[in-house]
């Protein structure tokens, strides 16, 4: 039986990401996040509005979104509770965030500079994504938050994830470990549960062989 309720979070998450942008004096921010999807090369992201990473996304529209693996966790979790903002906003600072200057010194990460965007990407992250935003709006009805959607310009992927032929490679979900969020707690993966039909579908194979756009992510809607 079902029982119909009002949870105080309604977040049930998708796998973390480290966004990086630039901060207004010239040096780099990285906020943790999870409410992110994609599909083909394009990318949504969900930020509150008080957030400094949403400031930084209107005023330079580039970012790199980088996927941190599930072994990474303890250094994610420092980020947890501070922001680039200074003063803090006064809701934040009640909910217990703190102003912290250097981000990746603070987790531990190392800044490698980007191809084609000025953020630094994250070296320890195994998935970097250079984006630029092509257009941002409000969202929601009970929330401050702002929705981007970014174009992914640049993909870099640590090679022990790759599968297939030099010319055109692709990541095998069996060695990517993401680290996944689910109302606000760390989870991994505890492996595949069942065979796919899409992925042994003809849409796949056409993909694998090229003959369709490249997307980052697949769907079945229409």
């Amino acid at each position: 039986m079902h029982k119909t309720i009002e949870p105080t979070i309604l977040y049930f998450g998708t796998p973390v990401a480290l966004i990086s942008t630039m901060n207004p004096d010239g040096t780099p921010n990285l906020a943790p996040m999870s409410s992110a999807w994609w599909l083909g090369w394009s990318c949504m992201l969900g930020l509150g509005q008080m957030a400094q990473t949403s400031d930084n996304l209107i005023r330079t529209r580039e970012c790199v979104i980088n996927l941190p693996s599930e072994d990474l966790v303890t250094q994610v979790d420092q980020l947890a509770l501070t922001t680039g903002k200074d003063p803090v906003p006064e809701k934040k600072r009640l909910w217990g965030y703190r102003h912290e200057p250097d981000k990746f010194g603070l987790a531990g990460f190392t800044p490698v500079k980007s191809v084609s965007v000025t953020p630094p990407r994250v070296g320890e992250c195994p998935v970097q994504m250079e984006g630029v935003v092509h257009e941002f709006r409000p969202f929601g009805k009970n929330v401050n938050a702002n929705t981007f959607e970014v174009h992914i310009v640049k993909l870099h992927v640590d090679e022990r994830l790759l599968v297939g032929d030099e010319e055109r490679p692709r990541i095998d979900p069996v060695r990517w470990r993401p680290l996944i969020m689910s109302f606000c707690r760390f989870f991994g993966l505890s492996g595949e549960v069942h065979p796919s039909r899409l992925a042994e579908s003809d849409f796949m194979k056409l993909i694998s062989q090229g003959t369709t756009p490249r997307p980052l992510s697949s769907s079945t809607a229409e």
